[in-house]
């Protein structure tokens, strides 16, 4: 009995291992660049986590010069740019004024909240007349931030004050 070889079929079994072959080249490369990608991500996350860590630790050194300079006038002369027409003591709630203004601010840039909720709190801070006194004085050192997110941000307040100084109620919430 003669068998007769298909020539076909040892030609089909190559391709079938060549095919192989290559679908597992692709896989390997896209594992890769799977893992790239994750790596990447992961570099991503820990630079951000790093930006808030700084972030934050700016936050508490602001607060601790903005203390120092309350408790202590010779210090606040260092950084006083307020009309020295205003009294000391005046001059020392705006420092406090600043500091609460300039948390809320961090919160807002660490995505903690959002411009409405900017927007809301900053609107009952502006209820208070002195709030209200340190936003004016501080106009001049504010225009000195040229498209940064704090002058955005500054701008937001400028326009609520506005919202609120021509508002028909004196429910402020409502505005």
């Amino acid at each position: 009995m003669v068998t007769r070889k298909d020539s076909a079929g040892g030609l089909g079994s190559t391709t079938a291992g060549l095919l192989l072959a290559t679908a597992a080249l692709a896989l390997a490369a896209h594992r890769r660049r799977v893992t790239a990608r994750q790596r990447e991500r992961e570099l991503e996350l820990e630079e951000l986590a790093i930006r808030r860590k700084s972030l934050a630790h700016q936050q508490l050194m602001h607060w601790e010069l903005l203390m120092r300079a309350i408790d202590d006038p010779s210090l606040a002369d260092v950084i006083d740019t307020y009309d020295k027409s205003i009294p000391a003591e005046r001059r020392r709630q705006f420092f406090y004024a600043n500091a609460w203004y300039v948390n809320l601010y961090h919160i807002h840039r660490a995505g903690l909240i959002g411009d409405e909720e900017f927007s809301g709190h900053l609107r009952e801070f502006l209820q208070n007349p002195i709030f209200r006194e340190y936003w004016a004085a501080s106009k001049r050192p504010r225009a000195a931030l040229n498209g940064a997110e704090e002058a955005r941000l500054g701008r937001l307040v400028d326009e609520l004050v506005k919202e609120l100084d021509e508002a028909d109620t004196d429910e402020w919430w409502v505005v």
